[in-house]
């Protein structure tokens, strides 16, 4: 005999099996926004590296994959750096937190927690400014990359602390029923949803400035160092050409080689789109560097040799 409805001892009905398309949602819906948050480092990176260069990243109409493929070398150094760093920070609160939940240290969880979260709104606040393109003063050259990035961090740990804060306050009041007010607590657990928004804000916010600096520090390194890697180009002119790039190496062959009687050699090829070659030259730096555009008709035929080593 079953057991009535109402009966306690009555086995828990089965929890609901997932089909197939929640089961695959808990799989696609990270992926994507993984995918999405790839696909926007890189096009920031892409952007920022051939913005260096004066070309306009519209006009090379580079494809998803392309941008995908620039994106994990950009943002690994700062992953890895935020990865350490939470670690520490979440072995160091959650100790903390182990200490102020023994008995007896309801006074000092209290005190703590106060303290923490005034501390915390502070640091955000004074950090705040970065995020509307303001500059905070700070006792350092502004060459140092702590003067750009140290007044995000200091967002991010506030955020943080902010947020321990709020779930201190939050165990002490579940820990005593008698002075739960749900009022209170659902304004507690509001604020600290909003304290995870700031900290993911401030995160994103940095890693958008640090890759933009990457690829624009990326082409810089490659105007200093010849544009090692890049394809060296061999340009067949019917017409002079006139460019004020050093170090190209100009020959008139003459008619016997055709139409195509002015040869330049020593440039590298930087990007192609459907309708121009953006060329560089190997001897230019970053006081003389110029990006050459040559239009892809049939007034030039361009010739890629093996990349330089």
């Amino acid at each position: 005999m079953s057991a009535p409805p109402g009966d306690p001892s009555a086995p828990a009905p089965p929890p609901p099996s997932l089909g197939l398309l929640a089961k695959a949602a808990y799989v696609v819906a990270p992926g994507t926004a993984v995918i999405g948050l790839l696909y926007y480092f890189g096009s920031v990176y892409t952007d920022a590296y051939y913005a260096a260069f004066g070309v306009p990243p519209s006009d090379l109409q580079l494809s998803v994959q392309a941008y995908l493929a620039r994106s994990p070398d950009a943002i690994f150094g700062p992953v890895w750096f935020l990865l350490v760093c939470g670690l520490a920070v979440l072995l160091v609160l959650g100790r903390v937190g182990h200490v102020l939940a023994r008995p007896g240290n309801a006074r000092r969880r209290r005190m703590v927690y106060r303290s923490l979260l005034v501390v915390g709104l502070l640091m955000a606040m004074l950090g705040f400014p970065v995020f509307f393109g303001q500059r905070i003063p700070l006792p350092f050259p502004e060459s140092w990359w702590v003067t750009e990035y140290v007044p995000i961090l200091v967002v991010a740990a506030g955020a943080t602390l902010a947020f321990f804060a709020v779930q201190q306050r939050l165990q002490r009041r579940a820990d005593d029923p008698a002075r739960r007010d749900e009022t209170a607590e659902r304004m507690w657990a509001a604020s600290g949803a909003l304290l995870i928004g700031l900290l993911a804000m401030s995160l994103f916010f940095g890693m958008t400035r640090y890759v933009g600096d990457a690829g624009e520090g990326d082409a810089l390194s490659a105007i200093d160092g010849g544009h090692a890697g890049s394809l060296r180009v061999v340009v067949y002119s019917r017409i002079p050409l006139t460019h004020d790039a050093k170090g190209i190496d100009h020959h008139d062959v003459g008619t016997a080689k055709g139409p195509y009687r002015y040869q330049y050699t020593g440039f590298r090829l930087l990007a192609k789109s459907r309708s121009r070659f953006y060329l560089v030259s190997h001897a230019s730096r970053r006081t003389d560097h110029m990006t050459v555009v040559l239009p892809d008709d049939d007034t030039v035929r361009v010739e890629l040799k093996e990349a330089v080593r």
